[in-house]
């Protein structure tokens, strides 16, 4: 059994075909499947997955949160609301939250980006309400390996119950030991299948099997071999395997690791409901 910790089920790429993927999904060993919010809709739109798919062979559950590069629409009016979507039943974690220093200093993007500044505001509301509520935190961390460890470093001070898991994890092996010695959880997913990616591939050798997730991030970072085309959690599987070779495991005794992991990170019940 699998399950996939970070998917964005609620975009608009599985619009048509949500009942099919959670199917492959279920058929592949997926057994159950994290959706963040990155804004208060998308939010909203995850409890409503996690409450249809409650139950199911792949049952759904939601985070919610505001991504760092929407940081600017966290006004006290939608904290407010985001701790009343955090109090759902089926709700996990507080995420998709942390810094995004990449998207700000691209030019003609195209879109509005908040700066790193109201990215780190909005963090430390996000982590005080996590705090507040007992809940884990989903991070997202682009090109702001140290602010966001930092940050954590004072957040999880003193408060041992506090957790977070490196979405994504791209900080590489360098800080991977700064990260662990913090009690996060490293998430990982389809570019460690890259066969050019040696830095991955290092972070997954290294990470001891009580501190490792698995996710997919759908509809994004397809791993190997369908690499270009959209994910989907049933390609889990494929996650999950690369990890295992370069543990020099077998599959099976990664897969109940990081399900044992999920679950007790994210407080599900045993089995999955």
């Amino acid at each position: 059994m699998l399950i996939d910790t970070h998917a964005h089920l609620q975009h608009v790429r599985f619009a048509n075909d949500l009942d099919d993927v959670l199917a492959r999904a279920a058929e592949n060993g997926v057994a159950a499947a994290i959706v963040p919010g990155s804004t208060l809709e998308d939010s909203r739109a995850a409890i409503a997955l996690a409450e249809r798919y409650a139950g199911t062979p792949c049952a759904l559950y939601a985070a919610v949160g505001i991504h760092p590069t929407d940081a600017d629409s966290l006004t006290p009016a939608a904290l407010a609301e985001l701790r009343e979507l955090a109090a759902h039943p089926r709700v996990v974690a507080i995420g998709e939250i942390g810094l995004d220093y990449y998207w700000p200093h691209i030019p003609n993007r195209g879109w509005p980006c908040a700066e790193p500044a109201q990215q780190r505001a909005a963090l430390e509301a996000q982590l005080t309400l996590a705090a507040e509520l007992s809940l884990p935190v989903t991070l997202h961390d682009r090109d702001a390996h140290a602010d966001i460890l930092d940050i954590l470093r004072t957040w999880m001070r003193d408060h041992p119950e506090r957790s977070g898991t490196l979405h994504a994890y791209a900080a590489g092996p360098a800080l991977l030991s700064e990260a662990l010695a913090l009690n996060l959880y490293i998430g990982m997913d389809g570019p460690v299948t890259f066969e050019k990616a040696t830095g991955l591939h290092e972070v997954a050798r290294r990470v001891p099997l009580d501190r490792l997730l698995l996710e997919t991030d759908a509809p994004y970072l397809t791993p190997h071999p369908y690499r270009g085309r959209r994910n989907e959690p049933a390609y889990l599987a494929y996650v999950a395997a690369r990890i295992a070779a370069l543990k020099g495991i077998v599959v099976e005794t990664l897969a109940a690791a990081t399900t044992a992991n999920a679950q007790r990170f994210f407080r599900l019940q045993a089995p999955v409901v």
